[in-house]
Formats: structure tokens, sequence, C-alpha cells
């Protein structure tokens, strides 16, 4: 089993800003969304220590992570492949501007592997399923992932084995985990008690 959740709402999220593999900080909704995600694997795990953190390195994962792995009791671990797709030129750009200046991405399901000098889908799908496929069998398979928007989307894409039109049709929330066991994939609400102050 994989829960698999997205990093919280970062600074870039919030101005509409392509982040790519750059850094943006969570704010203070994404530290909240951090936690409620914490609280909900918490409930729903009852041996944590049969479970490892495995997170993409970039800050906002990370510190997604740690909250999670603080309120588990657990280590995390960094891998490279589970980082966000590298939009290249469009890095720190804002999203309106760059679909502006290319008015033919507003009807491109996969605009966001055309940015010069960034990666393509079958880039990141590779190194994300390379990944996967090296993880342990189900029902050995205990992870909790941290992740991004657009490799959460090759996560579930290569887990079930969906066709690329489905992959890139896939929702990117920051409110939600998904679940990923026998085969199937469900997504588990999970929102801030409270919105911070």
């Amino acid at each position: 089993m994989i829960y698999l959740c997205r990093h919280g709402q970062t600074f870039h999220n919030r101005e509409g800003r392509m982040q790519g593999q750059t850094e943006s900080d969570l704010t203070p909704l994404g530290r909240a969304q951090a936690g409620a995600m914490g609280e909900l694997l918490a409930s729903l795990i009852e041996r944590p220590a049969e479970w490892r953190i495995v997170a993409s390195p970039l800050r906002r994962a990370r510190d997604t992570a740690e909250t999670i792995a603080a309120r588990l009791g657990l280590p995390v671990a960094f891998e490279d492949r589970l980082m966000e797709v590298s939009v290249g030129d469009w890095s720190n750009r804002l999203r309106d501007d760059v679909k502006r200046e290319n008015p033919a991405l507003l009807s491109d399901p996969e605009w966001a592997f055309r940015s010069p000098g960034g990666e393509t889908y079958d880039d990141i799908m590779g190194r994300v399923s390379g990944w996967l496929a090296e993880q342990p069998p189900e029902p050995e398979r205990r992870l909790i992932v941290v992740s991004h928007g657009i490799a959460g989307w090759m996560l579930r894409g290569a887990y079930a084995g969906l066709p690329r039109e489905e992959v890139v049709a896939l929702d990117t929330p920051q409110n939600a985990i998904f679940r990923l066991s026998g085969g199937a994939i469900e997504r588990l609400a999970c929102d801030p008690v409270a919105e911070p102050a």
C-alpha cells in the first residue's frame, strides 16, 4: 500500500507561479495542510513502525514530510526521482503570463511538458515508474510518499497503468491523500481542522 501526499500549499502556488524544481516555502495554509495529512495518516495506520516515509528532496515536500513524520514518529528518506517536473525556462514565472505568451498552450493538456529546457512527459514518467518498480510488492509495501502535483500524476498513472490521456487529466489536490492499494486508487479528503490565522 502507498499513501501518496502532495506537499501543502506554497507561496508560489498561491501566486500562480510555476515552481518545477525551484524552491518555495509552505504558506500558513500549507503548514496546516501538512499537519492535517499527519493527523489523517495517524488515524489510518495502526503500526507506524512498519511503514517508511519517502519524499522528494525539494523543500516544500521535505517540510510536509517532516511534519507527517513527526506525528508518526518516523524518519524520512529522500528520493530525487520523486521531484517535480522541471519546467526549465518557465521556472518561477506566473502561469498566466506563460499561457498569454503561448496561446496554443491554453488547449493543450500537456502544456506543462512544453517548457524550453524542461522535462518531457516521458522523462518524468520514466524516473517515477522506475522508482516504483524497485519498491517491495504488495502486501509488503507500506509507504507514505510525499511528492508534487505532476509527479503525483505520474506515480498514480504508473501504479494503475493508466493511459497518457488519463494521467494528464488527474487532479492535484493539496487537501487529500491518495491510497494506492490492490491496484485501486482511492482519494481521502484531508482538510485542515481550522484555517490558520
